[in-house]
Order: structure tokens, then sequence, then C-alpha cells
């Protein structure tokens, strides 16, 4: 009987070293690969509250720029929407895209009203690239998209009645017209 507690307890024994034994060696773990990920990720959100920080400092002077009506805020508040979104690097893809569509868009509407028509129709350009076949909509449901490119004359000549199928504002028809007025004289 005591040979049997003997064998019973090296038997136990013997089954928990290899248990303990294999746990050890699934554990084993590259440090090197570990801490770059690490490193990588760190990165990576500090990248990311370095946009929201910009982001926030950017939607402010265009507010600003709104209230003060200033073609010169527009070009700053454009210059730093633009700079927000090239610093993102490999990390916009941990910004939601229609968040960086919509800042990348307000930076083109900012550079028009700002008056630098070649930078917004570089923005515009960036913006079609970005976002093929993506397009976004003003507050009264008008197309950005269709904004845009009847305003940068990324769009063939319009007739009179062909500005009324487009999907802008009336005041944006209205330009257009005056525009088209006065290129033909």
């Amino acid at each position: 009987m005591t040979m049997r507690k003997n064998v019973f307890k090296a038997a136990t024994l013997g089954a928990s070293l290899l248990a303990l034994s294999a746990c050890s060696m699934n554990q084993t773990a590259n440090p090197i690969a570990e801490a770059s990920f690490r490193e990588a990720r760190f990165e990576e959100m500090q990248k990311l509250q370095a946009f929201r920080t910009c982001r926030d400092q950017a939607l402010q002077l265009d507010s600003d720029a709104r209230a003060r009506g200033s073609a010169a805020a527009f070009l700053t508040s454009a210059r730093v929407l633009e700079t927000c979104n090239a610093d993102l690097g490999a990390a916009a893809r941990s910004v939601p895209e229609p968040e960086r569509m919509r800042l990348y868009a307000l930076s083109v509407v900012n550079y028009f009203k700002g008056g630098d028509v070649e930078l917004a129709r570089r923005q515009f350009d960036g913006f079609k690239s970005a976002w093929p076949e993506h397009d976004l909509y003003f507050s009264g449901g008008t197309s950005f998209v269709a904004t845009a490119e009847a305003l940068l004359g990324r769009t063939e000549p319009q007739t009179f009645g062909q500005f009324l199928a487009l999907n802008v504002t009336d005041e944006v028809k209205s330009e257009m017209r005056r525009i088209n007025h006065w290129k033909n004289k």
C-alpha cells in the first residue's frame, strides 16, 4: 500500500511538472517585437491626440473667420485644416473617414472663401482622389462635390437652363450666372 502511495505521488508530481513545463514553454514571446508594437501604438496615439488638438484649433479658427468675415482668417483656417490631415500619416486609419472627409472639404471651402482658388482646386482634387465616388451634403441638402466642381471650374460650361439641374444653392447658381455673364462680355 505504501508503494502504491509513493507511485501515485510520483505520478502526480510528474504530471504536475509536465503541465507546468508546458505552460512556461508557451509564454516565451519576442520582447523586441512586443516593444516595437507598443512603441508604434504609442506614436499612433500621440498623432491622434495631436490631430484632435489641431482639429479643434482649426474649427475655432473657422468659427472666428465666419464671425469676422475675414479672407485672411479663412486662409489661416484652411492651412491649419490641411496640416491636421497631412500630419496624421498612417494614423489616419484610426480617425473615422467621414470626419476626415468633412475636414478636408472644409479646407476646400475655406481656401475658396479666402480667395486662394488655386489651393482650393488642389485640395478639391486631393479630396476627389482620396474619396472617389463619395460626396458630402450641406445642411440644405446641396452637394459639396457639385458645388465645388461648379465654383472651381471643374465642370463643362453651363447654360442658364443647365444650372437648374445642379445640386447647388441658389446663391451658387446666381454666382455662376454672374461669372458666365462677364466671361461672355
